[in-house]
């Protein structure tokens, strides 16, 4: 039997168990209310992808086909676009992919950094953000299988408005910042207000404080103080998993009004039909465990500008198995292994090349605030 015939075997018995994880991250819950307004149904951007159009690598061996097969696998893209309701292209400053196991319920968040310079496709190689930018969110699917040996089918997109529009309808967020968190809040707000046309008070206060939509989305695009992109990855997670709890707790109320303001303002593969039928099971689910990629990593200046370079793919892609899908067994398809060394030709990065400490930003479960990360040493 060839191997998409196992696929598309295997494609059937997760069919049931298929992304009831991004109900939990919020914009399923969405999307589960928008189904009971027919109107506001027709008006979610639905791209359906097929298999091929996800660009799963064709030489995994059967042995990583049967470790993805215990999980389920979803891509989440947030745009930076200046703009309300526009996702054909744009530069994804948040792409994370969520990895739940089907038997456990656990799910994993893994954020990718957007600099990472990986093949985007059409032989070219560039920042990870670029691939968005270049084709849409089948693009960027295709991009995160390809460099990374996964079976992603699904995505949800969302904006700097979807996202200012969720919190605020769910009354905001309770985070602990540092005042130089604040500062940057106040500075960059403005942003996304020309976006949304609100005009957003300045915070006059730090450590545990209340946060609209709008200063919560900021806060989440925060990367010019200590830790950079990498501790920025780390508050777009701490805002999800803020979210999501608060989702969860909300009333069929509040989830309504969360629909009337954002239908309009998400692109997903999701089909109501698949969230109706799996929306049920929502609460079985939960974050255990988060993480940046690549964990072996170094900053280089390249053609595309200041990019994070994997030390070196092959690695990190056995490292990110091992975390995802519990496979330490796993080794890497010829196509990976051919865009390491493509990425070290270019590069000259190795898996002997120094690299840079981003240990302590990757956990975020049960944290408010970037002041609660802690080294791995320290975690005890």
């Amino acid at each position: 039997m060839s191997d998409n015939r196992k696929r598309k075997k295997r494609k059937k018995k997760k069919s049931r168990k298929l992304l009831i994880f991004v109900f939990e991250i919020l914009l399923l819950a969405i999307l589960l209310i928008a189904a009971y307004f027919v109107a506001m149904v027709n008006k979610i951007d639905f791209q359906n992808m097929n298999e091929s159009e996800a660009g799963i690598n064709e030489d995994l061996n059967e042995d990583t086909l049967l470790s993805l097969e215990g999980y389920t696998n979803i891509a989440l893209f947030g745009l930076d676009n200046r703009s309300s309701n526009n996702y054909d292209t744009g530069n994804s400053d948040v792409i994370m992919i969520a990895s739940i196991n089907n038997k456990t319920k656990e799910v994993k968040l893994v954020s990718v950094y957007r600099d990472t310079y990986l093949s985007i496709g059409d032989g070219k190689y560039k920042k990870a953000n670029a691939a968005y930018a270049a084709g849409g969110a089948k693009q960027a699917v295709q991009m995160l299988n390809s460099n990374l040996d996964l079976d992603i089918k699904d995505y949800v997109c969302v904006d700097w408005a979807a996202m200012v529009e969720v919190i605020d309808d769910l009354g905001g967020l309770d985070l602990n910042i540092t005042q130089a968190e604040m500062q940057q809040i106040n500075k960059y707000k403005k942003d996304i207000d020309k976006v949304t046309g609100y005009s957003t008070p300045a915070l006059t206060q730090y450590g545990n404080i209340h946060l609209d939509g709008t200063q919560a989305t900021t806060y989440a695009r925060i990367r010019k103080l200590a830790g950079d992109d990498y501790k920025r990855a780390s508050r777009q997670r701490i805002v999800l998993q803020a979210i999501l709890e608060k989702a969860k707790k909300s009333d069929i109320g509040t989830l309504t009004s969360i629909c009337n303001s954002v239908v309009d303002d998400i692109s997903t593969s999701l089909s109501i039909s698949q969230i109706l039928l799996l929306a049920k099971d929502v609460k079985s689910y939960k974050v255990t465990s988060t993480t940046g990629f690549p964990f072996h990593l170094t900053n280089k200046d390249m053609a595309v500008g200041d990019s994070v370079i994997p030390a070196d793919l092959t690695l990190n892609v056995r490292e990110l198995h091992e975390y995802m899908l519990d496979d330490p067994a796993y080794v890497p398809s010829q196509t990976v292994q051919a865009i390491s060394s493509t990425i070290v030709n270019n590069t000259g990065i190795t898996a002997e090349s120094s690299t840079v400490d981003t240990s302590e930003y990757n956990e975020t479960v049960g944290i408010s605030g970037t002041e609660g990360l802690k080294k791995p040493a320290e975690s005890n």
